[in-house]
């Protein structure tokens, strides 16, 4: 019997953030490298040189663009960047900027992103970071968790490709359930990206 042929590894660009820890790249370069998933991260796009991000693709050969969405002409700029490198699919990992209209546009449906909560509560402007679990806590949630979703002109609108859920304990700090919450995430993005390539 001839066995099928194995689909092509979807080439993956990262979008960080300036301060992040870089945990969920970390997570797609450690996943691609097992074979957990089948993507290879052939872009880092950072806004800065030096955060841990940055640091860590350069320290696993990964190449990095270092662009500011403050920088002229930025929208042009990404788009040429994207295709130079020929990526399948963009996955946004700390991006706190509204992508420029014509990246949603080009990549339509090929725009993936990360957020701590159960989209749609505690979504939106301004719900990032550490002000997703304090908000969790003082609504007095009795679970959170992590949405990937797919990305569109508006925060955290796009539709739920999947939500992994955990408990929110009554002795829970935002930083107490944003450990448990970033477990979810590392595991969210990679069943996603598992089942954007038809493997799941």
């Amino acid at each position: 019997m001839i066995p099928a042929e194995t689909p092509k590894k979807l080439r993956l660009a990262i979008l960080v953030g300036s301060k992040g820890r870089g945990s969920n790249l970390m997570n797609l370069l450690e996943a691609s490298a097992a074979g957990e998933i089948p993507a290879e991260v052939s872009l880092v796009v950072s806004p800065v040189a030096d955060n841990p991000a940055s640091l860590f693709a350069h320290e696993k050969g990964v190449a990095v663009q270092v662009l500011s969405p403050k920088t002229e002409d930025y929208d042009s700029k990404l788009l040429d960047t994207l295709m130079e490198h020929k990526v399948d699919l963009v996955c946004l990992a700390g991006y706190m900027t509204l992508l420029p209209n014509i990246i949603v546009r080009r990549y339509s449906g090929k725009i993936l992103n990360i957020h701590p909560a159960l989209l749609p509560k505690f979504g939106g402007k301004g719900m990032y970071g550490v002000k997703v679990h304090e908000a969790v806590i003082e609504g007095k949630e009795r679970e959170s968790g992590a949405t990937v979703h797919w990305v569109t002109e508006r925060y955290d609108e796009g539709e739920i490709v999947i939500q992994i859920r955990c408990s929110v304990e009554p002795d829970d700090t935002p930083e107490t359930l944003s450990q448990r919450v970033l477990a979810c995430e590392h595991l969210a993005y990679r069943q996603a990206i598992r089942m954007v390539a038809g493997y799941d």
